[in-house]
Parts: structure tokens; C-alpha cells; sequence
């Protein structure tokens, strides 16, 4: 009776890890394994969470060397990672989308994580502009990045305030859009981060409007997400993919018990950021590095809002077919899940 009960006890154990991938396999003792990741751009606040992971030593124990690389252009990171010079690359949702309906293997990219949950694209204004809601928009000159969908984004803001879009100047002033903002060139912007600019011109005592893309009519999205190729992600690879993401969601708990210890080794990376300003940013940042249901991992990505924003994309003619949004994320490596029940990516 006793070996019966015992060996009814193992097949219990047994059929409950079925169902979940063994996030540690693959760490092989005494060896690093080398890990490039691309950032989006020079690093800043959006990035503490990796650095405090580097700097714990986090990847380390996850078995992985891991090199946190910049780019030489914000355009660069999912071409580095198409071309095989990094394992995972951090982009954004839209680029995603857009890549994989571009590039020649298009379905070779797929997002692995969310690292900021929420859009930080923001419509921003000074005080003496005026403006306080889209409708004051109406006559006035705002800057972008000169960016298709951010020209998609300023319309669909407008028309939903029921404001026509030709009376509104658009201005592309590439990336200077606070200089732009500043010096009086335009009367608000389109394509600032609400987090980082947004506090900047706070900290400055300038007191900006900032009007957030999800509430104005934009469907949500992810504005950083953590890009693989899928045929990385087959075994044995995906072991580095899941213990890399392990090991970040573990940076971002460590940065959200102690900010200062992520800005810390953030400094250490770059030391000509301002600690004040990081800080600031990180403040501001954190209740998006991590998803708004508790019960969801770090990294979640939600397929129907995925769906939703690629229905969007291609309604505004930035996608010339309905992208099938949900295919281009997995939320298979996340800590704690297993293999999806409809795996993402594949097709």
C-alpha cells in the first residue's frame, strides 16, 4: 500500500509540471553562456531593471554572460538582431508589426515580452500654448519624429476630439522635439515619452501638459517589448530566452523594492545621465514595467490588445494586409508559464 501511495504521489507531481517548461534547464555549471541584448537607445530609466539585474547578478546565476549593447541608431536593433548580432533586441510594438510584414523572413520576429506595458508616447504642451485637451489642437503646429504612425496616431487623436486634421500643422523635427517644444518652433508635440520628457520638463519647472495615446482614442499598446527570432526560440536555445527573462523580471522586483540600486548601475553604464533625473523617471516608470493584473507575469503581452492595435495599424493604411496581431508574440518564456495553449509566433 505504501509503494502504491508513493508512486501515486509521483504521478500527481508528475502531471503537475506538465504543463510548465523547467525555467532553470540549460544552466550549465561553471559556464556563462554569452547573451547580447540590443536596447532601443542610449541607455536610460526604461532599461534600470536590466542593469540592476546585470549589476545583482542575476544573469550570472541564470547561467548567462550578457552584454548590454546600444545601438548605433534608434532604426538599428531589429535589423542587428535580423542579421544574427544579438539575441534579443528591444523595439516597439508598431516596429514589430511593421517588420514583420517588411523584412524578407517577416515571421522570423516575434516579441517574447513586454517590457513597458503601456504606450509612453505622449501628445505634450506648455502651458502657454493654450493647450489642455486635442480640441485646443485646432490652428496649431505640432512637432513629430517625422514617424508614419505617429502622423496615423495625430489624425485618429483629432478626428476622435472632432477636430479636422488639416487645420492642424504637422512638423517633423526629427528627434528634437522638446528643443522644438522649447524654443517655440511648434505649439505642442507628438512622439515624447511621458515618463522620461514628460519629468525632464517637470524637473525644469516647466509644468507640461501631457496627454497620454490610450486615453485619447489610440488602442493600447506595449511601447517596449523584448523581440527574438523564432527559430531561437526552438530547443535548445529558448533555454537562454526563458533564463534571461527570469533573470529581468528579477531585476525589475529588485528596482521596484530600491530604485536607486538600478539607477546605480545605470550610472555605472553611463555616466554622463544625471542621477536626479533617472531617478525621477524611474519613479514614474515603474507601475508600467509590470502588468496591471497581479496575477499576470513580468513581461505579459495581452494578444487581444495586440489584435486590436494591428487592427488599427492596418484601418490607417500603415500595414497593407491585417497583420494577425496575436502571431507576432509568445508568452511561452515569461517566469512561471509553460508552453501556450495556442503557441504564438508560429505561423
Amino acid at each position: 500500500m505504501r509503494r502504491l501511495a508513493l508512486a501515486l504521489a509521483l504521478l500527481v507531481l508528475g502531471l503537475a509540471g506538465c504543463g510548465e517548461k523547467q525555467e532553470g534547464a540549460g544552466v550549465s555549471s561553471g559556464r556563462l553562456e554569452p547573451f547580447t541584448i540590443v536596447l532601443d537607445y542610449f541607455p536610460n530609466a526604461d532599461h534600470a531593471g536590466l542593469y540592476a539585474a546585470q549589476a545583482a547578478g542575476d544573469y550570472k546565476r541564470a547561467g548567462l554572460d550578457v552584454r548590454i549593447q546600444a545601438p548605433p541608431d534608434p532604426s538599428a536593433p531589429l535589423k542587428l538582431l535580423q542579421a544574427g548580432r544579438a539575441d534579443l533586441a528591444i523595439s516597439y510594438e508598431p516596429e514589430l508589426l511593421l517588420a514583420r510584414e517588411k523584412v524578407s523572413a517577416p515571421r522570423q520576429l516575434v516579441s517574447v515580452g513586454a517590457l513597458v506595458q503601456k504606450p509612453l508616447t505622449s501628445v505634450m504642451a506648455l502651458p502657454g500654448s493654450g493647450v489642455r485637451a486635442i480640441a485646443d489642437l485646432e490652428g496649431k503646429r505640432v512637432a513629430t519624429a517625422g514617424i508614419p504612425y505617429q502622423t496615423a496616431y495625430l489624425k485618429t487623436l483629432l478626428r476622435a476630439a472632432g477636430v479636422d486634421p488639416a487645420t492642424v500643422k504637422e512638423t517633423n523635427v526629427g528627434f528634437d522635439l522638446t528643443p522644438a517644444l522649447l524654443s517655440g518652433k511648434v505649439d505642442a508635440t507628438l512622439g515624447a515619452f511621458w515618463n522620461y520628457e514628460g519629468t525632464d520638463l517637470a524637473q525644469r519647472g516647466r509644468n507640461p501638459v501631457i496627454l497620454r495615446m490610450e486615453r485619447l482614442g489610440i488602442p493600447t499598446y506595449n511601447e517596449l517589448v523584448l523581440v527574438a527570432r523564432r527559430p531561437d526560440l526552438d530547443e535548445p536555445g529558448s533555454s537562454k530566452v526563458r533564463r534571461f527573462l527570469r533573470a529581468t523580471a528579477r531585476g525589475h522586483e529588485r528596482l521596484r523594492d530600491d530604485p536607486a540600486r538600478g539607477v546605480d548601475a545605470l550610472l555605472a553604464a553611463d555616466e554622463g545621465l544625471e542621477r536626479k533625473l533617472q531617478e525621477a523617471v524611474v519613479r514614474a516608470t515603474l507601475p508600467v514595467f509590470f502588468p496591471e493584473d497581479p496575477k499576470r507575469p513580468f513581461g505579459y503581452q495581452d494578444p487581444e490588445e495586440w489584435d486590436a492595435y494591428g487592427r488599427w495599424m492596418f484601418e490607417n493604411k500603415l500595414l497593407t494586409r491585417p497583420p494577425n496581431a496575436r502571431r507576432a508574440l509568445t508568452n511561452e518564456f515569461l517566469p512561471g508559464e509553460g508552453l501556450d495553449p495556442e503557441p504564438a509566433g508560429r505561423k
